[in-house]
């Protein structure tokens, strides 16, 4: 009986939850726990040689510099979701805030509290789609000489795709490049034979500034329509 590969379990149940799941408190620590798996999944397949123990297991430096890279972004993302979601007092509020504020709950009593499986339908065929495109492509056009790095990052870059496609909100958009960003990122590790650091960090400080571009959009978009919804920039 082969060896379960936990990493790449991990790997496709977090990118699958960040397409499947609707709320920052579903899908932010879903990005997080991808972040560890993919890390996890590099240090098992050993890309770059170990320089590193901590626990009695060898680490490669450019392993943890990814794994904190993980950590800043979830954090970037989980202090924008909260800056944007705390309550605020009436009294702070000028006519428009106001005027929003009872939109906002007259929108909210139209909605139904209960759980709306129709909600799920879409990201859950998308998901089944990139399974499936997942796991014929590295059998079609394989890249990688191992199956199951070809199998993550065609993951990666699919439910990336299609998070962007099924996005609802803006954070939502910016799961869905940071997973396509995960995705260039193991490809690059794998394939290349000598692995450059500056490329690594260069990759790393790309990743931490997207996820601060997506905080900043946010916050433009939430100053003005006091909703992270991109439905409402319709209505307008």
């Amino acid at each position: 009986m082969p060896d379960i590969n936990w990493a790449l379990i991990g790997i496709a149940v977090s990118a699958g939850a960040v397409l499947l799941f609707r709320t920052w408190r579903s899908t932010f620590p879903a990005i997080l726990f991808n972040y560890v798996c993919v890390a996890l999944f590099m240090a098992q397949q050993q890309f770059l040689p170990a320089n590193l123990t901590i626990l009695g297991f060898g680490f490669s430096t450019v392993v943890l510099v990814k794994l904190i890279t993980g950590f800043a972004v979830t954090a970037i993302l989980l202090l924008t979701a909260l800056t944007f979601s705390r309550d605020y007092g009436l009294e702070d509020l000028d006519e428009f805030g106001l005027a929003e504020l009872r939109r906002a709950a007259r929108a909210a009593q139209r909605q139904p509290t209960v759980f709306r499986p129709g909600d799920y339908l879409l990201p859950l065929l998308a998901g089944g789609l990139a399974l499936l495109t997942s796991l014929a492509l590295p059998r079609l056009y394989p890249i990688a000489s191992i199956q199951a790095v070809d199998f993550a990052w065609y993951w990666l870059a699919f439910t990336g795709l299609l998070t962007l496609a099924t996005a609802n909100d803006l954070p939502k958009i910016g799961l869905g490049l940071l997973l396509c960003t995960s995705s260039i990122d193991l490809l690059y590790t794998a394939l290349a034979q000598d692995v450059s650091v500056v490329a690594i960090l260069f990759i790393s400080l790309s990743t931490i500034l997207l996820a601060l571009m997506i905080a900043y959009l946010s916050g433009l978009l939430y100053g003005r329509l006091k909703t992270l919804e991109l439905s409402e920039l319709y209505r307008r």
